[in-house]
């Protein structure tokens, strides 16, 4: 359903709940005012007798046609009704004549204030479900929108030709960097994150490391992490720091260098940021959103995932939300000048994928010894032999769905977390792969015997050397 003719249609029931509203009300108001005001009337007249020819007159007790002839005897009679009547009387009278009002005004009230809170209750409902349904549809993307941020370049032509180089055996990476690998979120719970990119690096005789930070902790604290970390290759090695940063350690990595540009200004490079939700993600804000339906349940359990059984900071979420990034770009700015490339894919939503429920990985473990009856001393020195073990990883049917959800939902293209749109970073030069990326393929993906396409670690190098071309070509120009 469009948006406009789904506003229109929420829009046209708030107004008939409110309609009906007020209808009910003065109902209530001509049914029970119009009784109870004459019956007060009456009464108050009777309480209140005036003096007419120095006789004592109740004007409530006369009727009209009595109060034109004053001088018959039946008129006196009936004049002076109240003044047999002791003043006790009369205030037990009234007292009783305000129950009954109150009474008789009391269903009412209750009743307005019922229908009162039931259309606070319906609007309430509408509410939620408006934000609900609408979720990120006027957020994604907002960064192309903006007109303060600068445009961005198309290196995807470049970055096939080093890709294809690198397959044929031509590295041309050098050795005067040191190249530092940011992994994103939970991957202190995946331990081989990076790894296979590492050995890769390390194999080639570069210096290559991978950032030890906190990954569920906030942007702000693993900033200030990632600042100290690089001061500290740069003074230990004296080289300048390449930075590549996935998921969230591309807003990580980002966030170092637009907090803390003037003290790392000179040790990095470059960053490259790959499949970084840099202007927010649909996921987290869909689930961090305030004001749709069951948002508190859902941040109970959100907060229960991440604090309790992760050990995390629910920050590292809510900084990954549109509402979050848009309130940090717009405070904290990148350094301009610096090389920036940033790497965003589209997750294969086709049914055979969907239909592949895991992957399946081989880990080296160790052998690990026990002592037992009979063991000898030998036996204890031996080296560990180290062992694989399969291991079943179902995260390419998850992205797989996510993605074809966000595609059903938002009609945006995206690796199955962040959508192409929101992982371009304004002033960078973007990559746009061929081959359909989800968002968990640099982790898995160098795990796979399958040879007829490029690895991670392959495309981490082609992002890294044309990240050194840029920076090259930046430095030519300030010169």
């Amino acid at each position: 359903m469009p948006q406009a003719l789904f506003d229109d249609i929420i829009s046209r029931v708030l107004a008939l709940s409110s309609y009906v509203r007020s209808r009910f009300i003065r109902f209530f108001e001509d049914l029970i005012y119009r009784d109870v005001s004459r019956f007060s009337g009456d009464f108050v007249t009777c309480r209140n007798p005036e003096s007419v020819n120095g006789k004592s007159v109740s004007v409530g007790c006369t009727s009209s046609s009595t109060s034109r002839n004053l001088g018959t005897n039946h008129d006196r009679r009936h004049t002076s009704c109240l003044e047999d009547h002791s003043p006790v009387a009369l205030e037990l009278t009234g007292f009783f004549v305000k129950s009954a009002l109150f009474l008789a005004l009391a269903p009412y009230r209750i009743s307005s204030q019922c229908v009162k809170h039931t259309q606070i209750r319906v609007e309430t409902i509408l509410s939620r479900v408006q934000t609900t349904l609408k979720g990120s549809s006027t957020d994604i993307g907002w960064m192309q929108r903006d007109p303060n941020m600068d445009p961005v370049k198309d290196g995807s032509g470049r970055f096939l030709e080093l890709l294809y180089s690198i397959r044929n055996g031509e590295h041309k990476l050098p050795d005067s960097y040191v190249y530092l690998l940011i992994p994103g979120l939970f991957s202190n719970h995946g331990p081989l994150y990076f790894v296979s990119t590492k050995k890769f690096f390390s194999r080639m005789g570069l210096a290559c490391h991978i950032a030890k930070i906190h990954s569920e902790a906030s942007v702000e604290y693993n900033s200030w992490v990632l600042k100290q970390y690089i001061e500290e290759i740069y003074w230990g090695s004296g080289k300048r720091v390449m930075l590549l940063g996935h998921s969230k350690g591309g807003v990580d990595a980002a966030a170092a260098l637009s907090l803390y540009w003037c003290d790392l200004k000179g040790k990095v490079a470059g960053l490259a940021l790959v499949q970084s939700p840099y202007g927010g993600t649909p996921v987290a804000s869909d689930m961090m959103r305030e004001g749709q339906i069951a948002d508190k349940e859902t941040r109970r359990i959100m907060e229960l995932i991440v604090c309790k059984i992760i050990k995390g900071d629910i920050r590292s979420l809510e900084d990954l939300t549109y509402e979050k990034r848009k309130q940090f770009l717009s405070q904290h700015k990148l350094p301009k000048g610096i090389p920036l490339i940033s790497f965003r894919s589209e997750a294969n939503v086709g049914p055979g994928v969907i239909s592949m429920m895991s992957h399946i990985a081989h880990v080296e473990l160790p052998k690990i010894s026990f002592l037992g009856h009979g063991s000898r001393e030998s036996d204890y020195e031996a080296a560990p032999i180290a062992k694989q073990v399969p291991v079943v990883v179902p995260v390419s049917a998850a992205m797989a769905v996510s993605a074809l959800h966000l595609q059903l939902r938002y009609g945006e293209k995206s690796d199955g977390l962040v959508t192409c749109r929101d992982a371009e970073v304004p002033g960078s030069v973007v990559v746009r792969p061929n081959q359909k990326i989800d968002h968990a393929w640099m982790v898995y993906s160098s795990w796979s015997t399958n040879q007829t396409e490029a690895d991670a670690s392959e495309m981490c190098e082609a992002l890294l050397t044309m990240l050194v071309e840029l920076g090259k070509v930046k430095n030519n120009h300030a010169s």
